[in-house]
């Protein structure tokens, strides 16, 4: 079966690659790498989680190179191996939820602000306080750009609780903005 999952060339690259060609792989984790860790990063909060979860990734691709099908982009595909392996990490209780500071130990205002001026927000703290539900569907959904069928297939939930944890990230994050 010849795939071209992301154009000639890679396509290219993933037919060796399922032959067993190590070098063919290596462009292919070289081309899709950073992707996969932002999407670890973002799914999981911890730098050093999420260089795990992406050489697991990576690792059961080269694995299972032989039954990928070609239904999906390969990027997609390593998406969802990617989705798969920090929620694994999460089941098996080695995500460490990190406490967020109470109101009486905020930091100072942003260096270089008028007391008066609100500082700058940075949106992806704001993501990543977001309760975990919530944050895996606004990261798929509404960063990677997956449809509500692909990242509900990806979390394993129903297409309604997609669209609902969807509607409870953007209010959150509304709120936090807001204020």
């Amino acid at each position: 079966m010849t795939v071209q999952p992301d154009g000639d060339e890679q396509g290219e690259w993933f037919e060796r690659a399922r032959l067993g060609d190590a070098r063919a792989f290596e462009r292919i984790y070289r081309e899709h790498s950073g992707r996969v860790y932002g999407l670890c990063l973002r799914l999981t909060r911890d730098p050093t989680m999420a260089e795990d979860c992406t050489q697991e990734t990576f690792i059961n691709a080269w694995r299972n190179l032989p039954s990928f099908e070609g239904r999906s982009a390969l990027g997609t595909w390593l998406h969802r191996i990617a989705v798969n392996a920090s929620l694994a990490r999460a089941r098996r209780g080695s995500l460490e939820i990190v406490p967020q500071p109470s109101g009486d130990d905020e930091e100072p205002p942003f260096e270089g602000t008028a007391p008066d001026e609100t500082p700058p927000m940075d949106l992806e703290a704001a993501v990543s306080k977001l309760p975990e539900g919530a944050r895996h569907v606004l990261v798929l959904y509404g960063i990677y750009g997956y449809t509500h069928e692909e990242a509900a297939g990806m979390l394993g939930i129903a297409v309604g609780t997609c669209k609902a944890q969807l509607h409870r990230a953007r209010r959150l994050l509304r709120e936090r903005l807001d204020n």
